[in-house]
C-alpha cells in the first residue's frame, strides 16, 4: 500500500510554491511521498488553455497520483510539522475533504464571507485545498462529479442559488461532489485537526488581501510565526511570492 502527497501546479508560479510545498513536508516527514503533477503530466492534457487559473484541471489528480493513497495539497502552503499519524485516521474512509479552516491564532473561523455560495445553496463546506483520497469507486465517482461540475456549470448553476456570472471553483465542485455522494462518505468534521491556517483577509482580520503588508511575520527554518504565534496547522499562506521566504528558510 502506497502512501503520498500529490500537488497540482499549473504555471511557473504554483511550480515555484509546489516546490516550496515539498520541502516543507520534506523537513519534516523525510521519508514522505511527494508528487508535483505539472501540466505536462495531466493525463488528458489541459482542460484550461485559455487561463492561467487551471481549477478544471484538478479532477485529474486521481488518476494523477501514483499512490493508493493520497493527500492532495494546494500548492500555496506550508506543513510545518510531522502529520503522518493523518494516514491511519483518514484509511477508514475513500475519501476525505477538509471541512474547517482556522486563522492565524490557530482559532477554527466562523466567518461566512467567501461562502455565500455554500451557504445560500446549504452545501458541504468543503475546503478542496486538503483532500485525502485512495483509489476506490467512490473516490472515482468523487472526481468524475468534479469534472462533471466544471464541463457543465451553467446547467448546475441553473438549478442553484447564486449569481448568474458565479465562476465554478474547486471548492463549489467538491461541495457539490460531498453533497452528491453523501457527507458521512466524504467529509469526518470530528477530525478537527485536518483543517488548515487560510490567510484571507476577512478570516484574520486584515486591511488588505495582502496580510504580509500588515502582520509581523516569521520565516524561519523550523517554522513560521505571524504576530509571534507559531504556525501549527498547515499554513495557506494564499500569497503566492511568500514561497520565496519558505524556500530561504529552508535551504
Amino acid at each position: 500500500m502506497t502512501r503520498g502527497f500529490v500537488i497540482m501546479a499549473q504555471g511557473d508560479d504554483y511550480v515555484k510554491c509546489a516546490n516550496a510545498l515539498k520541502a516543507s513536508i520534506k523537513r519534516v516527514m523525510p521519508k514522505a511521498n511527494v508528487t508535483i503533477v505539472t501540466t505536462e503530466m495531466l493525463p488528458y492534457g489541459d482542460q484550461a488553455p485559455n487561463t492561467n487559473w487551471k481549477l478544471q484541471n484538478d479532477w485529474q489528480v486521481y488518476e494523477s497520483s501514483p499512490y493508493d493513497e493520497t493527500i492532495k495539497l494546494e500548492a500555496d502552503m506550508y506543513i510545518p510539522r510531522n502529520i503522518d499519524h493523518w494516514w491511519e485516521v483518514l484509511s477508514h474512509q475513500d475519501v476525505v475533504v477538509s471541512s474547517s479552516i482556522r486563522n492565524f491564532k490557530q482559532e477554527i473561523s466562523d466567518v461566512r464571507m467567501y461562502r455565500r455560495f455554500i451557504d445560500d445553496n446549504n452545501l458541504p463546506d468543503a475546503y478542496n485545498a486538503i483532500t485525502y483520497f485512495k483509489k476506490s469507486d467512490t473516490a472515482k465517482h468523487f472526481f468524475d462529479i468534479v469534472k462533471d461540475v466544471f464541463e457543465n456549470w451553467n446547467e448546475y448553476k441553473a438549478m442553484l442559488k447564486c449569481n448568474p456570472q458565479e465562476i465554478a471553483t474547486t471548492d463549489w465542485a467538491y461541495s457539490i461532489a460531498c453533497h452528491i455522494i453523501g457527507i458521512e462518505k466524504t467529509m469526518l468534521p470530528t477530525f478537527t485537526e485536518m483543517s488548515m491556517i487560510h490567510m484571507k483577509q476577512y478570516i484574520n482580520g486584515t486591511a488588505t488581501e495582502n496580510w504580509t503588508d500588515t502582520f509581523v511575520y516569521e520565516c524561519l527554518p523550523n517554522q513560521i510565526r505571524v504576530q509571534t504565534i507559531p504556525q501549527q496547522y498547515p499554513f495557506h499562506y494564499h500569497i503566492k511570492n511568500f514561497c520565496d521566504k519558505i524556500i530561504e528558510s529552508i535551504k
